[in-house]
């Protein structure tokens, strides 16, 4: 009766609905990848072992664009650096240990950090953490393999507009972050003022990682800023 009442509990459900919906953006990231030029393998493996739809959309969109796999594994580096944060963050929610704090480590990503520190203690965050890393990546996966393989049986792949299939998924994912806070509006400005005013004379793929300064002058703007400000919310 316990383990039947913990099925269901809330940080299941939280888990689950987040997992679902965010694992099946993998289908566009499967067509983006073998639009891009990557195989139905390459694109799966890249699922499996980064396992963080940014980085990857970031790639493959660098790819794309012409640019080379260098300059798109170091933007999709940046991007996924954030993730590494969230890992100092869990490591003291979760208090996890030995083997499963490395497995965990794999699973850190936006989903599974925001649905464990929604939670009210220890148990239910683990819990929460668990159930959304599991569902994202077993959906991430599946779909990645769908969109992919759909996409290689496709003749004209230009014509059915999946080349917008990159930037449309990519502003999706960065939108729920730009409606909260000015800071992370700035940054983004910034970095589109910087991309777009270098974008005519450097390589394809380089403007991206320039926009990365955006980013930087932000946090060193927040690591000097007086610390009375931070209760502020």
């Amino acid at each position: 009766m316990i383990v039947s009442q913990r099925a269901w509990a809330p940080p299941v459900r939280d888990g689950l609905g987040v997992g679902v919906a965010a694992g099946f953006a993998g289908l566009a990231f499967g067509t983006s990848a073998v639009t891009a030029g990557l195989s139905v393998a390459q694109a799966s493996v890249l699922s499996v072992l980064a396992f963080t739809g940014a980085s990857q959309f970031a790639l493959v969109g660098v790819i794309a664009g012409g640019g080379n796999l260098a300059a798109g594994v170091v933007g999709a580096m940046l991007l996924g650096a954030r993730n590494t944060l969230y890992g100092l963050r869990l490591a003291d929610v979760l208090g996890w240990r030995g083997t499963r704090k490395i497995v965990a480590t794999h699973g850190v990503i936006d989903e599974s950090t925001a649905v464990a520190l929604a939670q009210r203690d220890r148990d239910d965050a683990r819990l929460g953490f668990a159930t959304t890393a599991v569902t994202t990546f077993v959906c991430w996966n599946v779909t990645t393999v769908v969109g992919a393989v759909a996409t290689g049986h496709v003749g004209d792949i230009s014509a059915l507009g999946l080349d917008a299939v990159v930037p449309a998924v990519f502003l999706a994912l960065l939108w729920s972050r730009l409606r909260h806070g000015g800071r992370e509006r700035w940054v983004a400005l910034g970095g589109v003022a910087i991309a777009l005013a270098t974008t005519t004379f450097l390589p394809a793929g380089v403007p991206v990682l320039c926009a990365a300064i955006a980013a930087l002058v932000a946090t060193l703007a927040a690591s000097t800023r007086p610390t009375e400000t931070s209760g502020g919310t």
